[in-house]
């Protein structure tokens, strides 16, 4: 999985357990973008400031279940539309 932070975003306070629990390769946004599947991430602005790529439906719902472990929630859960691009977009309940 590729993860990309958003210039001029700030990371939220989590960020760090994100980085620790997820094993991602750093990699420029727009190549992020290219995944076939994405996760964003927001912010305390709520704004999304990371993005996560998965190319794998079993990477993708590890990343999910990582961050619904860290006590995020899914904007998306019960939808199957994506929203600005992304298929998840987690943040704080």
């Amino acid at each position: 999985m590729k993860t990309s932070l958003l210039d001029g975003k700030k990371p939220a306070h989590f960020d760090k357990h994100i980085i620790g629990n997820l094993l991602l390769d750093v990699a420029p946004p727009d190549e992020v973008r290219q995944e076939k599947m994405l996760i964003g991430v927001r912010n305390e602005a709520g704004e999304i400031y990371r993005l996560i790529g998965a190319t794998k439906l079993n990477s993708f719902m590890n990343a999910v279940e990582e961050l619904f472990d860290l006590g995020l929630v899914d904007e998306l859960h019960d939808t199957e539309e994506p929203k600005d691009g992304c298929d998840a977009i987690f943040s704080e309940p």
